[in-house]
C-alpha cells in the first residue's frame, strides 16, 4: 500500500550515528562512534536506593505529574546551575525533558517556521540539525575556529539573515570539543542583544571537564535571563536510560514550550524524575562525577597518546580540555566517509565529521568518543585506525607516482 505520508517528512533523516552503531552492534567491532558513557562507571547502588525511596513514598509516586516537571527535581536543578553562575531562573522556570534532545524539539516547534534561519556553528551537534531541518529551517554555518564563532561573521550573518535563534554547544562541543572563549561568548551575548536574537545553549558535557584551573562560563550566566535558552541533561552525568534533561529561560518562552510538551507526551517520565531527585539529595552526584572525569580524562589521554606516537602525516587535532570526543582532521585526500566501511572491515568504528556540517562538510574529519572503551581497547582500536589511515596516504602516494 502507498502511505500519505505529511509533506514534512520529506525532511527527516536517519541519524549517522545511530545508523553506524546498528552495523557496529552485529560483530566484534571497537567503537569509537558512539556518544555513550562507560555503563560499567554507571552509579548503579546509588540508584538502586533512589527508587528504593522513591516507592518507600507510596503509591503517589506512580501518579501522573505536572508538565513542567517534579518541583522538588527542579528545585535541586536550579541549585545546581547557580554553582555555575546561572542565577536568573527560578524553579517555576525550569521545565524538565525527556532528554535535552526534547527541549531542541520543542523550542523548534513553538520558534521555526518554514524558511525561519538558525545560525549554528560549524560543525556542530547533528541531531540538532535533524530537528531544524525537520521543522524546515534554514541552517546557515558561522564561521568558526577553536574559540568560537568568529564575531564578524555571526554579525554580517545576523544583519543578512535575520535569524530567529543562534544554536551554539559552546563548552566541550559535540562534535569538535571546542572550549569558547570569554571574549567570544561575551560578544555572542552583546550582538544577539544588538539585534534581539534568542541563542539556544546546548550543554550536556560541561560538567565533565578535566582542567582545574580554568572557569567555562555558561553564556547564561552572562546573559541577563532574556535572550538564552539553556539545556542540560543528567544523562552524562547519572545515567542515559533515565531520558531526563532540563531548560531553562525567558518566561514566555518556557510557557509556549510546556503548552506543547503537553501534546507531545503530558509530562517526562515521573519516576525518573523523583529517583533522580533522591539521588541528588542522599548520594553524593558530584563526587561520583569527579571519578567520571578521572577516568575519561585518562581515557582521553591514552587516545591522544596513540595519535602523537604514530605520526601520521597531515592529522590534526585539539586536545580535548572536557566532554567525551576527539575531533580528527587528516589529509585532504581521505574521505573518511566513504572510509568507513573499511574501518569497520579491520575491526574499528567512528563517526565520519561530513554529517555535523550546517555549511559546506570537511569531508577529510571524524569524531571519536573516548568514554565508552577501556584503554586497551582504544589502544587496539586506534592502532587499527592508525594503520588504516598509513595505508590508504600510501596508496595515493603510489597513485601521484
Amino acid at each position: 500500500m502507498k502511505y500519505a505520508f505529511a509533506d514534512r517528512v520529506r525532511y527527516l533523516q536517519s541519524s549517522a550515528v545511530r545508523d553506524i552503531l546498528k552495523i557496529v552492534g552485529q560483530g566484534n567491532v571497537i567503537s569509537f562512534a558512539g556518544g555513550l558513557p562507560d555503563d560499567e562507571l554507571f552509579p548503579i547502588e546509588g540508584l538502586e536506593n533512589a527508587f528504593s525511596r522513591v516507592f518507600a513514598t507510596g503509591k503517589k509516586s506512580l501518579q501522573y505529574m505536572e508538565t513542567e516537571g517534579y518541583r522538588p527535581l527542579r528545585e535541586v536543578i536550579i541549585e545546581r546551575m547557580s554553582k555555575k553562575g546561572i542565577t536568573n531562573f527560578t524553579a517555576d522556570d525550569v521545565l524538565v525533558t525527556t532528554g535535552s534532545q526534547q527541549a531542541i524539539d520543542l523550542f523548534s516547534r513553538i520558534m521555526l517556521s518554514p524558511g525561519d534561519v538558525v545560525l549554528t556553528e560549524d560543525p556542530t551537534y547533528l541531531a540538532a540539525l535533524q530537528v531544524f531541518k525537520s521543522y524546515e529551517a534554514q541552517v546557515v554555518a558561522v564561521d568558526s575556529d577553536a574559540d568560537g564563532m568568529l564575531p564578524e561573521d555571526l554579525e554580517q550573518k545576523i544583519k543578512q539573515y535575520n535569524p530567529k535563534c543562534v544554536y551554539v554547544v559552546p563548552t566541550f562541543s559535540n562534535p569538535a570539543g571546542r572550549v569558547w572563549s570569554l571574549e567570544r561568548r561575551k560578544k555572542l551575548i552583546e550582538l544577539v542583544h544588538k539585534f534581539h536574537v534568542v541563542v539556544f545553549e546546548d550543554d550536556p558535557y560541561g560538567e565533565l571537564q578535566f582542567t582545574d584551573n580554568e572557569t567555562y562560563e555558561p553564556l547564561s550566566s552572562l546573559d541577563d535571563g532574556t535572550h538564552v535558552m539553556y539545556t542540560s541533561t543528567f544523562s552524562k552525568t547519572a545515567v542515559p536510560a533515565l531520558r531526563t534533561g532540563w531548560i531553562v529561560g525567558p518566561y514566555q518562552i518556557i510557557r509556549m514550550m510546556a503548552q506543547a510538551k503537553q501534546a507531545n507526551d503530558l509530562h517526562s517520565n515521573s519516576l525518573a524524575q523523583q529517583a533522580l531527585y533522591q539521588l541528588c539529595t542522599h548520594y553524593d552526584l558530584d563526587a561520583h562525577i569527579r571519578h567520571l572525569i578521572n577516568v575519561y580524562k585518562s581515557r582521553m589521554e591514552v587516545m591522544v597518546k596513540c595519535i602523537e606516537q604514530a605520526e601520521v602525516p597531515n592529522v590534526h587535532f585539539v586536545k580535548p580540555k572536557g566532554g567525551m570526543f576527539l575531533w580528527l582532521e587528516v589529509d585532504e585526500s581521505l574521505n573518511m566517509t566513504s572510509l568507513l566501511d573499511d574501518a569497520v572491515n579491520k575491526g574499528v568504528a567512528y563517526v565520519p565529521g561530513e554529517p555535523f556540517y550546517g555549511g559546506s562538510a570537511k569531508k577529510n574529519t571524524m569524531r571519536l568518543n573516548f568514554t565508552h572503551a577501556t584503554p586497551d581497547k582504544i589502544e587496539n582500536g586506534m592502532g587499527l585506525l592508525v594503520q588504516l589511515l598509513k595505508e590508504k596516504m600510501n596508496e595515493r602516494l603510489v597513485t601521484i607516482k
